[in-house]
């Protein structure tokens, strides 16, 4: 188990799934002991259902969550160097981020955590592939930083 950093960006693909669940999960571990943030690759998709279904079962809300890139946290005055770690869940997000800080002295880590979207046909496969991905980040969290 490391030292939990000051500051965390999560970042995937479209900030709609897997960055904002990791985000909402590290925020109801460990409180505000850390800065916590989330990013996509693109901002193209609302926060998704499923995700703000399966993280309302364990206490952490999402539905306010609003999904934006790199470009858009920039944009907004929050630079990639004020974060301790990035944490990438994705091959895209992982190339991203490493381009965007390869004049960085951080650390860029990449989760390969399991992308729920388009796994199970029913709601309630749905729903299982969801929780799934939900608590492998509960457990990456605990074991990196619990």
């Amino acid at each position: 188990m490391g030292k939990r950093p000051q500051s965390v960006l999560f970042c995937c693909d479209h900030n709609a799934v897997r960055s904002p669940m990791a985000e909402g999960i590290m925020k109801k571990l460990f409180g505000a002991q850390t800065y916590v943030q989330s990013v996509g690759v693109m901002n193209d998709l609302e926060i998704d259902g499923f995700a703000i279904a399966v993280c309302d079962e364990i206490g952490v809300e999402l539905s306010r969550h609003r999904s934006r890139s790199f470009e858009e946290m920039e944009e907004n005055g929050e630079a990639l160097s004020g974060f301790d770690v990035i944490v990438t869940l994705s091959p895209a997000s992982q190339r991203r981020a490493l381009e965007l800080t390869r004049y960085y002295h951080l650390t860029v880590e990449y989760w390969p955590i399991m992308d729920p979207t388009g796994i199970g046909e029913t709601r309630e496969q749905k729903l299982n592939s969801y929780r799934q991905t939900r608590d492998q980040l509960a457990d990456q969290l605990k074991q990196k930083w619990g």
